[in-house]
């Protein structure tokens, strides 16, 4: 293994004014642990109370669903593993990114459902959130990427943005970057 350059790495962290930055395999204590540093981190950035709320969420929703899409793949706890990075834009606002692997066609089926509420306004969001809310669910249905999604992309200030990159191995890796 090549050396890491720490400081290197601190000042692009620092440069693009990332909060937080976790890669590798998720557990639900885990999620719990980063989630409290999260809180505190936002408490030391002076955050709005209500932001703080929704960048926590954001985080929340977007972890829970990578740890059961990989626990419904039966994947290893490598592959099972996350990129998470909390940081703040030019103008202010936070952005939650989160990616992992994923089955291709699960891939594109997430960049549809991701394009499909990035045209929506508020009002339009609101409205497919309580359609999906009024839905009945079926017993056998997977859950993920449906009202959890809606909800990040009501947070958001911003369209969401989401992209796929094929991997050598046939799979893929999904990124998905929500702007609070």
């Amino acid at each position: 293994m090549e050396p890491l350059d720490l400081f290197s790495m601190r000042e692009s962290y620092n440069r693009q004014q990332i909060m937080l930055c976790f890669n590798g395999p998720i557990s639900r204590s885990l999620i719990e642990e980063i989630g409290n540093a999260l809180r505190n981190y936002l408490a030391a950035d002076h955050a709005h109370p209500s932001a703080a709320m929704d960048v926590f969420g954001v985080y929340i929703e977007l972890t829970q669903n990578i740890r059961h899409y990989a626990q419904q793949q039966g994947w290893t706890e490598q592959d099972a593993s996350a990129t998470v990075v909390v940081a703040r834009n030019e103008a202010g606002h936070y952005v939650v990114s989160a990616g992992n692997i994923i089955r291709p066609q699960d891939g594109e089926a997430m960049l549809a459902r991701v394009e499909a509420l990035a045209s929506l306004d508020k009002a339009e969001l609101k409205a497919r959130y309580k359609e999906q809310l009024r839905k009945p669910r079926e017993a056998d249905a997977s859950s993920g990427a449906g009202l959890g999604l809606i909800d990040i992309a009501r947070k958001s200030s911003a369209p969401l943005q989401a992209n796929l990159r094929q991997l050598a191995d046939g799979r893929a890796f999904l990124s998905l970057r929500a702007e609070i």
